[in-house]
């Protein structure tokens, strides 16, 4: 945890975050050390599939494993994650967030979760919120802006001065807090030539480079770029290039039919601070190889072992962080997996939604 520390501290200064001048007025997204930071020096917890929870009556779930969080994006939010993703899928001519398919996991319509984002952004209006949403089923622009139109929150929208180059310099949190443009929003893809409608939903690749995902062993984490193709194998390029840094890590497990679900019963070593396969260690090592620490770390159950501790680090503001409260439920692990199931724990239900899902795929 030491090269942890050591490697976010060295960041920051090579970046002018040590000697920014301080906001003592309020804090930035949890803490006032963060103000006059430019939003691509700083990393920002991200939660994997933000809407696709365990077990809620909101959801229509099929497949109880198929969730990838224990609580809602609003506590999530208000716990310090500052990242929200999520698929969108064509389902019967609405958008709606679903797993894979819709037969395995329905989440409820974008525009319905953009929503709640709204009314937490509203509630607090010194937080900077980072969406990406895979663009499963290739919503046009249009078809996005829809959704964001409908949620009313476009008011928050930050557009870049450029949405086909990677920016060289991005504003600070405070600039964006300031100019009420505090929502940042990545599609995973949209062709940003063609996006005339609504130039603030960013093309996520034009911006951003990813490392591997789909990793079921916890010696297999990589920080090597892996997506976009242009820049896969090539890390220096891709930091080179000004795109932002996204560590995918989180565990899976393959339960046959070529379908993974997440890996409950690593959970709180995947999202610990040390060991190999944690997310300090992985934090530590893609620090070192980027020079710089991710813009971005995803994970999933992000309430579990020490994620919210391990950003705060790696943003160097353990003594000034605020106001991030954690959820009052979390699912507890045990030596048969979370919650006291097995890693596979189907009903009846759940295999009901697995074929379903597997036949939606075959189609």
């Amino acid at each position: 945890m030491r090269s942890l520390i050591l490697l976010s501290l060295v960041a920051q200064a090579a970046f002018g975050a040590v000697l920014a001048p301080r906001n003592t007025s309020y804090a930035c997204n949890n803490s006032p050390d963060l103000c006059s930071r430019s939003y691509s020096n700083i990393t920002q917890l991200g939660a994997h599939d933000s809407p696709f929870l365990t077990s809620t009556s909101s959801e229509t779930i099929s497949f109880t494993n198929a969730g990838n969080q224990n609580v809602n994006s609003t506590a999530q939010l208000t716990a310090g994650v500052r990242l929200l993703t999520a698929q969108v899928h064509n389902n019967n001519g609405s958008w709606h967030l679903c797993h894979t398919s819709c037969s395995l996991l329905d989440a409820g319509t974008l525009s319905a979760w953009l929503s709640e984002i709204k009314t937490w952004m509203d509630a607090n209006p010194h937080d900077v919120v980072t969406i990406l949403l895979v663009n499963s089923d290739n919503a046009s622009a249009a078809d996005l802006n829809s959704e964001f139109e409908a949620a009313n929150i476009t008011s928050y929208a930050y557009t870049p001065p450029s949405t086909t180059t990677a920016l060289t310099t991005w504003p600070t949190l405070q600039e964006l807090i300031s100019n009420s443009t505090r929502l940042v929003t990545f599609v995973a893809s949209l062709d940003p030539s063609s996006n005339t409608v609504a130039p603030y939903l960013l093309d996520e690749f034009t911006f951003i480079f990813e490392n591997p995902y789909s990793v079921t062993t916890l010696s297999n984490f990589s920080c090597v770029a892996d997506r976009p193709p242009i820049v896969q194998g090539q890390t220096t390029t891709a930091i080179s290039s000004g795109r932002l840094p996204l560590v995918n890590h989180f565990l899976d497990q393959n339960i046959g039919f070529g379908i993974d679900t997440p890996d409950t019963g690593n959970i709180t070593t995947t999202n610990g601070k040390t060991g190999t396969g944690s997310l300090g260690q992985a934090a530590s090592d893609c620090s070192a190889l980027y020079g710089k620490a991710p813009a971005f770390l995803l994970v999933d159950f992000f309430d579990e072992g020490s994620t919210i501790s391990i950003v705060n680090s790696l943003n160097g503001v353990e003594a000034s962080t605020t106001g991030q409260t954690q959820p009052s439920v979390t699912a507890q692990s045990d030596a048969g997996g979370r919650n006291g199931g097995g890693p596979l724990d189907l009903g009846s239900g759940s295999i009901l939604g697995l074929a379903l899902a597997m036949v939606a795929c075959l189609v």
